[in-house]
């Protein structure tokens, strides 16, 4: 009898970018990448911060190197993704909020949050996918999203806005790019503790809303996002594309 062969999870041959890889999630995809056997392009505005975490990482045998980027101007992040590329991996996880009111949203806090997180977003799927399809490679697309892509939040009307946008672009990509096998999905996490989110959980308010709406009572860390991105990049995730995988702790189960 022949037994089925699981595909694994090994990313040896693969090159990945990701972007916003200074810290947080996107640090955290990059150890995972390249603990999986990939070769990790790390990017971000922080070069000298990048530089450090790079020497760190090939100091523990993984190869990795730094590309100081910020998205959020196009032609400059085109040119660098054709210059250095192809890749077959991509993780976005650049993105930033400013969280307030809606009443009390300004033009200008709107634009920047717009332009980075959906316009740079765009973007920089769009020149990872034309690399690979010059190329004639298959490859995955991840944007980190969030879990308030499907909902609605306190004070984010902005930031909802624009994940909801990467939802939408992400699964369209994924029906354009499928027969080029380049398979595109976003990883939507929940509240994930971090120094950036310090902030809130501070706030006992803010505190109490969210691990009332996680129903595994705690918040999220970045090793939770650690495994999802390895399963995504890799052939174990080969039919999955244009989806959502919700690392939320059940807050969108409701």
């Amino acid at each position: 009898m022949d037994l089925p062969k699981s595909p694994g999870f090994d990313l040896s041959g693969k090159r990945a970018l990701v972007a916003g890889a200074s810290s947080g999630i996107g640090l955290a995809c990059a150890v995972a990448l390249a603990e999986h056997g990939a070769a990790v392009t790390l990017a971000a505005r922080s070069g000298d911060i990048l530089r450090d975490i790079v020497q760190e990482m090939t100091a523990r045998g993984w190869r990795a190197e730094a590309l100081e980027l910020d998205i959020s101007n196009v032609a400059v992040t085109k040119a660098a993704v054709a210059e250095h590329g192809p890749f077959d991996i991509l993780v976005n996880s650049a993105g930033l909020a400013r969280h307030g009111p809606a009443m009390k949203t300004e033009e200008g806090d709107f634009d920047v949050v717009a332009n980075l997180n959906v316009k740079g977003a765009y973007f920089l799927t769009q020149a990872v996918a034309k690399g690979l399809i010059e190329a004639g490679r298959p490859g995955s697309l991840i944007n980190i999203s969030s879990q308030m892509a499907h909902v609605g939040g306190i004070d984010r009307a902005v930031y909802c806005a624009t994940k909801h946008a990467v939802e939408g672009f992400t699964k369209a990509m994924a029906i354009e790019w499928g027969k080029a096998g380049i398979r595109v999905n976003t990883i939507c996490p929940t509240f994930i503790l971090t120094p950036l989110t310090q902030s809130t959980f501070d706030n006992p308010e803010r505190a109490a809303w969210i691990m009332d709406k996680i129903k595994l009572s705690r918040p999220g860390n970045v090793e939770d996002v650690m495994g999802a991105v390895v399963f995504l990049a890799s052939e174990s995730a080969a039919l999955i594309t244009g989806s959502s995988l919700m690392i939320d702790g059940g807050w969108t189960a409701d």
